[in-house]
């Protein structure tokens, strides 16, 4: 939502104050937005195979959706890690074997729907309880793997920013581009009067501006707004890690979730007592 009311901000200071003193009809050359249009688009498909194009195109309308990474979010996250360590250390860690082979009929599993809802979570979840169901691997062996997979998830995520951010800076170019082309048309027609020959000069302008304007106003806030998503959305993959670790680690439930939460930024992490409550409430139910 702020990305639109930033762009009403954008379109208010730049067109909105142009609009007091100039005309609007002037800035309105159908074939310099036709051409910035089809060299952006030419540029995004030479610079991507099938699979990242999908991606890009894909990753673009997640920035108008609200960020589902707050602090109800972990505190489901970290309820359903305090019941699924309290059980093994209750019953030990054959005990989970079911929930982590088919989570979607756990019992646990089931009460956490907003950590049900993003596949990726539960499967890295999943897959490092089987691997220590199995046992065949140690708390560093298992760190080192989780590094490597948050790594790889962290890359592949960004990509869509990248390319967003990238094309951002080539925009000004492709305007610089159509620019050129009008003044080269300006200059074929050089014997035509003042008027006329201005009309052109300032068509040709238009390029320039509509490359700028689109670059620093509209796409690189998309790609700004996609790599604070990437940021967010790779916080909880670390939160997992942290817990699962102290818990391999020896450290009971209780204290293993509070290192998952010393992991969260400061505007999304619940106090001690607030968690502490929650966890609470939640054996009532």
């Amino acid at each position: 939502m702020l990305l639109l009311v930033g762009y009403v901000i954008v379109l208010a200071a730049s067109v909105g104050t142009y609009a007091v003193h100039g005309s609007l009809g002037a800035l309105w050359v159908p074939l310099e937005y036709l051409a910035i249009i089809g060299l952006t688009t030419g540029y995004l498909v030479a610079s991507n195979g099938p699979r990242s194009l999908k991606a890009v195109l894909g990753a673009i309308p997640s920035v108008l959706k609200g960020t589902p990474y707050n602090k109800a979010l972990y505190m489901d996250l970290l309820a359903l890690l305090f019941e699924i360590l309290s059980k093994v250390r209750k019953e030990g860690l054959m005990s989970i074997e079911g929930d982590v082979e088919n989570p979607e009929a756990s019992p646990i599993f089931s009460k956490y729907p907003s950590i049900m809802k993003d596949h990726h979570v539960v499967e890295f979840i999943t897959d490092y309880l089987r691997m220590m169901v199995g046992g065949n691997l140690n708390a560093f062996e298992i760190e080192n793997l989780m590094d490597i997979e948050i790594e790889t998830h962290h890359a592949e995520a960004h990509f869509p920013a990248h390319m967003m951010q990238s094309t951002a800076g080539a925009i000004p170019a492709m305007g610089i581009v159509v620019a050129v082309m009008g003044v080269v048309n300006v200059m074929g027609s050089v014997g035509a009067p003042p008027a006329v020959l201005g009309k052109m000069i300032g068509g040709a302008l238009v390029g320039t501006f509509l490359g700028i304007l689109l670059s620093y106003g509209f796409v690189e806030p998309i790609a700004n707004q996609l790599n604070r998503q990437v940021e967010e959305g790779s916080k909880i993959y670390h939160v997992i890690k942290a817990v699962l670790l102290a818990s391999m680690n020896g450290y009971a439930p209780q204290v293993a979730i509070e290192f998952g939460r010393k992991v969260l930024y400061s505007a999304d992490r619940p106090s001690f007592i607030e968690l502490e409550e929650d966890l609470k409430s939640r054996k009532g139910k």
